[in-house]
């Protein structure tokens, strides 16, 4: 098998395999906040893109499913993570050795980071070796790695950069420093007084006393007396640093594309599996979804919104999940309840599980079933936008207009009280006009309202409730079930709306 990335199994696919710019509905479904936590810290690879990123095919999505549950084994896990430290680690050095000013420094500086180089693939082609992977990505990478370190273009760069190391470090030369001035010569076998002088002080330690040595300076910048120093070994070894200068004209471009590549794809991988320790330490799951192109019968388990969950995680509050499940015609989860009550939450919730799940990545959840999308559009509540010259309805049914004229029978839309701003009877009559349309074009919807009447429209339509805790009615619950509709939370909602509840119209009074 020819390994291309370990994103993409085909070269085809890998074409168009990052999009730069934010998905319009991210905002939306908060998944701008899933991605600014997943990638933290990781910035140097700019990971984003892959996250802006859908597939369209399951097989895709299955072979990344593949290489993250391969990375679940802890020591390969480790392996891969300590070559990423390595590859680091010699792009800092690449960095360094660009801004220093001395030219045999810069080259040392080179040197040393395609020694890690090195080092990185040997060991991770060693690793990999013995590794027990499955997955069609890891098994070609390491097929590809294994020959790649082995090869005449490999073998002979290491060779060369070991024999050069090993020449600089048998450099050996003696400064002599004069009434402002030094000499810089050849050892000529000077014995090293360094034991025979420790041995003679040692009989005069009295305990912990002040420390009167010298401490040099940590910069890995050389000044101009080192600088000079520096050139006059290279003088005393003209053959050496020949070798070094022409090592590196010669191997500027030692850094194999493929194995440059995978470094960064892989933090793909990584980060979101960094990212889904911590839900898993406060008992929380994800799990591997099954993805379907062809029926719509859609669920998940103990799914619950994985931007607030992690918000809620760090303030060591409760995560409450969630289940649902589409049948046979259903396709249209509306849902209703009390304000604050998680409605908004769990809309977010199925957009974010289906967004996951078409990049190939877990989804929160115990076990769950979803859709491939072709696209995913939303519509929440915005502020009234004064440069359109459009009235809040008005701009509600501008956007509606245009999600359902781009939208296939392959979309999903995810609505959040959509015409709040017209009449009861208004919004009846245009929610039941859009409500036909997404039936017509069989279109998986999750849509948050008030309006009882949504909830029993069709056979396609599931009515969902958030609940409260029975015994007082203020405090929700934010778990929603399938039930119908009672049209109470609609009443109690608006007199919450309009402070026209009891407790409000006794303050009113009162004052």
């Amino acid at each position: 098998m020819t390994f291309h990335s370990i994103l993409f199994e085909r070269a085809i696919n890998s074409i168009k395999k990052e999009t730069p710019e934010t998905p319009v509905f991210f905002a939306d479904l908060n998944l701008d906040q899933v991605v600014d936590a997943i990638t933290r810290g990781r910035e140097e690879y700019n990971l984003k893109p892959f996250f802006f990123t859908s597939l369209n095919d399951i097989d895709t999505i299955k072979y990344r499913h593949e290489i993250f549950q391969d990375l679940e084994n802890d020591e390969l896990f480790e392996h891969i993570r300590s070559f990423a430290q390595k590859m680091r680690t010699m792009r800092e050095h690449l960095v360094r050795s660009a801004k220093l000013h001395y030219n045999y420094q810069r080259e040392s500086w080179f040197l040393d980071a395609v020694e890690i180089y090195c080092d990185a693939v040997t060991s991770l082609a060693h690793d990999l070796s013995l590794a027990d992977v499955h997955s069609r990505g890891f098994s070609g990478f390491r097929e590809y790695l294994t020959t790649y370190s082995r090869s005449a273009l490999f073998t002979s760069l290491l060779a060369e950069t070991k024999k050069l190391k090993a020449d600089l470090s048998s450099v050996k030369y003696c400064v002599l420093i004069k009434y402002g001035s030094f000499q810089v010569r050849k050892c000529e076998n000077e014995i090293d007084y360094t034991a025979e002088v420790e041995e003679t002080f040692e009989k005069f330690k009295q305990g912990a006393v002040e420390d009167y040595r010298a401490k040099f300076s940590e910069s890995p910048d050389m000044n101009h007396v080192e600088a000079k120093i520096l050139d006059f070994v290279s003088q005393l070894h003209p053959e050496i640093f020949l070798g070094l200068n022409e090592y590196c004209s010669t191997n500027g471009n030692y850094l194999d594309e493929t194995v440059g590549v995978f470094d960064r794809e892989i933090q793909f991988y990584i980060a979101f599996l960094d990212y889904v320790v911590r839900f898993k330490g406060a008992g929380l799951q994800f799990c591997y979804p099954q993805i379907t192109d062809t029926v719509k019968e859609v669920y998940d388990f103990e799914g619950y919104d994985s931007a607030l969950a992690y918000k809620l995680i760090n303030e060591k509050s409760p995560v409450v999940s969630n289940d649902f499940f589409l049948r046979g015609k259903e396709r249209i989860f509306v849902v209703s309840g009390p304000n604050q009550g998680g409605k908004t939450t769990f809309a977010r919730t199925f957009g974010q599980l289906h967004y996951l799940a078409c990049i190939g990545c877990p989804v929160p959840g115990r076990e769950a079933q979803l859709f491939l999308f072709d696209r995913l559009f939303t519509h929440f509540e915005k502020e009234e936008d004064i440069t359109n010259l459009r009235g809040k309805l008005q701009d509600d049914l501008v956007r509606v207009h245009k999600i359902l004229n781009e939208a296939t029978p392959n979309s999903i839309i995810v609505m959040n009280e959509i015409f709040t701003s017209t009449t009861l009877q208004d919004a009846v009559f245009l929610s039941e006009k859009v409500m036909q349309k997404i039936i017509e074009l069989d279109l998986l919807c999750v849509w948050v309202s008030f309006i009882e009447e949504l909830a029993s429209f069709e056979d396609q339509t599931v009515s969902m409730v958030s609940t409260v805790v029975p015994e007082n009615p203020a405090t929700r619950t934010f778990i929603i079930i399938r039930r119908p509709a009672d049209g109470l939370a609609y009443a109690v909602s608006i007199a919450e709306k309009y402070r026209l509840t009891y407790d409000h119209l006794k303050e009113r009074i009162k004052s």
